[in-house]
C-alpha cells in the first residue's frame, strides 16, 4: 500500500465530506429553483456536481495507492434557508472548512513523508482557492444587490 492507514482513513473521511457537499449543494441549488432564481440554481447544480466528482477523484486515489475505500456515513444537509445570502454564505462557510479539511490532509501527508499523497493533494489546494473566492464574490454579488437577487441573476448572465 502507498499511503499509510492513517491517510487511507483520513481520505475515506474526505470522500464523505465530498459527497456531503454535493448533497448540500444540491438543496443550496433546489432553493434556488423553489424561488425561480434559476440561474443561481443552474450554478449550485453545477457546484454540486463538482464536488460529487472531488469525491470520485479521492475514491480513485485510494484505489490506486492500495488502499481500501471505506466512505463513512454522510450528515443530513441543511434545506432550508431565510434567504439567498443565508444559502450563500453557507456555501462560503463549507468552502472554508473543506479549505481547513485540506490543509489537514496536506499536513498529514507532510508528516508521514507521503509524496505521492502531497502531489495529488496540491490539486485540491489550489482548486479550493478557485472555490473560496468564487463563492466569496458571489456572496460579495448578493449582499450588494440586498433585497434584489435578481441582479445577481443578472450578473451570471452578464457579469464574471
Amino acid at each position: 500500500m502507498l499511503i499509510s492507514p492513517e491517510m487511507e482513513h483520513a481520505l475515506n473521511q474526505q470522500i464523505g465530506r465530498e459527497f456531503g457537499a454535493s448533497l448540500q449543494y444540491t438543496n443550496v441549488a433546489t432553493y434556488f429553483d423553489s424561488e425561480n432564481l434559476r440561474l443561481l440554481a443552474k450554478l449550485f447544480h453545477k457546484q454540486s456536481e463538482e464536488e460529487r466528482q472531488h469525491a470520485l477523484k479521492l475514491v480513485d486515489y485510494v484505489v490506486q495507492a492500495g488502499g481500501h475505500v471505506r466512505i463513512p456515513a454522510v450528515e443530513a444537509p441543511q434545506n432550508e434557508f431565510d434567504s439567498a445570502e443565508a444559502a450563500v454564505t453557507l456555501a462560503v462557510d463549507w468552502e472554508l472548512r473543506v479549505t481547513d479539511q485540506i490543509n489537514s490532509l496536506m499536513d498529514l501527508a507532510a508528516t508521514k513523508n507521503d509524496h505521492l499523497s502531497q502531489a495529488f493533494l496540491s490539486w485540491f489546494v489550489t482548486e479550493q482557492l478557485e472555490e473560496v473566492s468564487s463563492m466569496t464574490r458571489l456572496l460579495d454579488l448578493v449582499r450588494r444587490a440586498g433585497g434584489n437577487v435578481l441582479i445577481a441573476e443578472a450578473y451570471l448572465v452578464h457579469g464574471d
